[in-house]
């Protein structure tokens, strides 16, 4: 039995595509305008694809690692008193027995205060570090000018471009740091500035400092660190580590919050750019109804004798109904593959050359953009090619199948 469905159903496949491809005229336009859609589709969705996962691993390399942990409820209630929720100095509840996966986990200390140079004096946003481990998890932050911090010496300060061009100092300039202490009292410290860096954001550039951090635990007076930053060699791993690390660390004690739930701007930007790419879809499918309906409607009234003859010799409903599915389901089929074949090409060789970009909206520096093609990407583009041709040949199938046998022999004469 399923060996006799098998070939009824290549016996009408085959039937469908001598059918569909005796005007080949028609059949060519039909394809053209599935492949359209559909290199479009891919080339759209793969530079969105491209732009939100490069977003993501410069949101992860430049500021929040994959996983960060915290003292519980830091980031509501410990903000506006960090030194309240302080973690110990050393990081061994997690490098002794760390998640699968990770690479590094580095103590951060943040803290605020003036930075004064001559007769300019601005506030800051500083980040204590440990500038061995960091070097691993901010692979996105760019010296701009003179050197990283190299842990070899604690009086060096690395300062964001845009604060260093608000305050006027250059590498090797001499900076005050002036910060309230976590008992209250006031504490200065003098540096030399090592280098200037900058990220992808520019109002993080525009405040942001670093410096060792034990160089910080003596401004502050503190020690420990407010969080622990742990780096992963995949980003896909991170919720798996983060099972790990909630399953061991106790709870009252530590509390693992993964960069997905720090990344506001990625997140939101993320939402947006999947609504127009959801636009995209909605829009290339209407297309594609619209035009598949026309050619395959046009196709019945030239096919109106050729149906009739079909009925009078026995052929049901159901199976002219069918015969015009299968039509548009081809049509489908080699239109999509086709279609995510030329985009995969076309998506290569662009990214090949690049897509020069300028600077986004709170960023400095422009971009060479890429255009990557994953294959769930290529997978949905395939079956909006398949879903649409078949959504559109559904009118002109029962159309065909409701005719009536005299009128429509009568229409071949």
């Amino acid at each position: 039995m399923l060996n006799e469905a098998a070939n009824r159903a290549a016996r009408a496949t085959l039937v469908a595509a001598r059918n569909l491809f005796r005007q080949r005229r028609r059949a060519l336009l039909a394809m053209l305008i599935i492949c359209g859609g559909v290199v479009t589709f891919v080339l759209a969705g793969g530079f969105i694809h491209w732009l939100l996962d490069n977003m993501r691993e410069s949101t992860i390399h430049s500021q929040l690692g994959h996983i960060q942990v915290i003292r519980p409820g830091y980031f509501k209630k410990g903000l506006g008193d960090p030194y309240s929720y302080l973690l110990p100095s050393g990081t061994e509840a997690v490098s002794a027995q760390p998640p699968q996966g990770m690479v590094t986990i580095t103590p951060r200390l943040s803290f605020n205060g003036l930075l004064s140079s001559g007769d300019n004096t601005i506030s800051f946003m500083g980040e204590g570090i440990d500038p061995e481990r960091e070097a691993l998890v901010g692979r996105s932050i760019r010296i701009v000018a003179g050197s990283n911090l190299d842990g070899t010496d604690d009086n060096t300060v690395l300062v964001g471009r845009g604060l260093a061009a608000n305050v006027g100092v250059q590498p090797g300039d001499t900076v005050v740091l002036l910060a309230t202490t976590a008992e209250g009292g006031l504490n200065a410290v003098e540096l030399t500035v090592a280098g200037l860096f900058g990220t992808t954001v520019k109002a993080y550039d525009d405040a942001a400092l670093r410096v060792p951090i034990e160089t910080a635990r003596k401004l502050m007076r503190v020690e420990g660190a407010t969080s622990w930053v742990v780096l992963l060699e995949r980003t896909a791993d991170t919720d798996a580590a983060l099972a790990s690390l909630k399953a061991r660390l106790p709870a009252n004690e530590f509390e693992p919050i993964p960069w997905y739930d720090l990344a506001d701007f990625y997140n939101k930007t993320a939402e947006l750019f999947t609504r127009q790419v959801g636009v995209v879809r909605i829009l290339i499918a209407l297309i594609v109804v619209l035009s598949i309906s026309n050619t395959l409607s046009m196709a019945v009234v030239e096919r109106t004798g050729e149906i009739g003859t079909a009925m009078a010799l026995g052929v049901r409903r159901a199976g002219i109904l069918r015969m015009f599915l299968t039509e548009g389901a081809l049509l489908g089929v080699i239109g999509g593959a086709v279609g995510v074949g030329l985009g995969f090409l076309l998506a290569t060789a662009i990214s090949a050359v690049g897509i020069p970009m300028p600077p986004p909206p709170g960023m400095e520096t422009g971009f060479t953009g890429r255009i990557s093609v994953p294959p769930t990407l290529a997978w949905e583009a395939f079956q909006l090619a398949f879903a649409t041709t078949l959504l559109a040949s559904i009118l002109p199938a029962w159309k065909a199948s409701r005719m009536n046998i005299v009128d429509a022999l009568r229409h071949q004469r």
